[in-house]
């Protein structure tokens, strides 16, 4: 099922632990390694999608993660030529993915590798949600790059500027007072003070 564009619709997931560590497979007889997605099927939506994957893939069931999120728009890679099988070529790009951004709420000896007769993966770790990509395909670092960017605002408070991060910032400010004072003999003198006023925000 291909876009007018020639890209495929899929799915892509981040799982992540209670350290915000994320879930890495390694493809079964390969050294690449990889985030689990997969294709979006006549009539599924991607949340569908995204749960059928996570347990062909991973073995794990609704109940085992939590939804943190997803990609506001589809993101899309292009496939080399020499990885289209020959009867695609032409007309198949490569992907468009919708991701999300699961927390697994069970435990690690809830996923399976071997949840299907068709497994994905033969090896699993735990990395640094920043994990280097040099291990991934190259043709899809760049969406990579850009799920793990968009989808890290739901997990990492963004970096404020040093004078912001300051619990209580104080501001100073001039405040200029005229004062009239009529003596009765006609003569009007005007006296003008200039008070320095600081406040306190609380950041």
């Amino acid at each position: 099922m291909l876009d007018r564009e020639g890209y495929r619709p899929n799915v892509g997931i981040i799982l992540v632990n209670h350290k915000n560590e994320v879930f890495w497979g390694k493809r079964i007889r390969e050294k690449s390694w990889q985030f689990p997605q997969g294709g979006i099927k006549y009539g599924e939506n991607p949340t569908q999608a995204m749960y059928r994957e996570l347990y062909e893939e991973l073995g794990l069931k609704p109940e085992h993660v939590q939804i943190l999120g997803r990609t506001r728009n589809w993101l899309r890679y292009n496939v080399p030529e020499n990885f289209v099988r020959r009867e695609s070529r032409g007309h198949y790009k490569g992907q468009k993915q919708i991701w999300f951004l699961l927390r697994l709420v069970g435990k690690d000896k809830d996923i399976s590798l071997r949840a299907t007769h068709h497994p994905e993966f033969d090896a699993w770790r735990w990395s640094n949600y920043w994990v280097q990509l040099d291990q991934v395909i190259e043709f899809k670092r760049g969406v990579y790059t850009e799920a793990l960017k968009e989808l890290s605002s739901l997990l990492f408070a963004p970096k404020l500027e040093k004078a912001e991060t300051r619990f209580l910032r104080k501001r100073r400010y001039k405040q200029r007072q005229r004062k009239v004072i009529n003596h009765g003999d006609g003569q009007v003198r005007i006296i003008e003070t200039q008070l320095i006023v600081e406040v306190q925000d609380i950041g």
